[in-house]
């Protein structure tokens, strides 16, 4: 497989990679030992770069429908916010 394969599901690895670190942070500011907390932290990054490749290995011939489905899923959760914002009960 080439990278360019990989290309649409690159944001997915980026922010489960950024959301491991913040939460790595906040492990840091709780105090945490920090070698447990390193060594937990590579080992969960670890396994979601494994399940990350593997998913996208699975998911690629499905990435034009996940696109549609996460776009719809934003656009509803706007709109959601939007019309509590204003006081509509849904």
């Amino acid at each position: 497989m080439s990278f360019k394969e990989y290309t649409p599901f690159l944001g997915l690895l980026i922010f489960g990679n950024i959301e491991n670190l913040v939460l790595a942070s906040q492990g840091a500011v709780a105090g945490v030992n920090p070698i447990i907390l390193g060594g937990l932290s590579l080992l969960i990054v670890v396994i979601w770069l494994v399940v990350g490749t593997v998913g996208t290995t699975v998911a690629i011939k499905y990435a034009r429908h996940i696109e549609f489905i996460g776009g719809l899923a934003i656009f509803l959760l706007g709109l959601q916010s939007m019309l509590e914002a204003f006081g509509v009960p849904i």
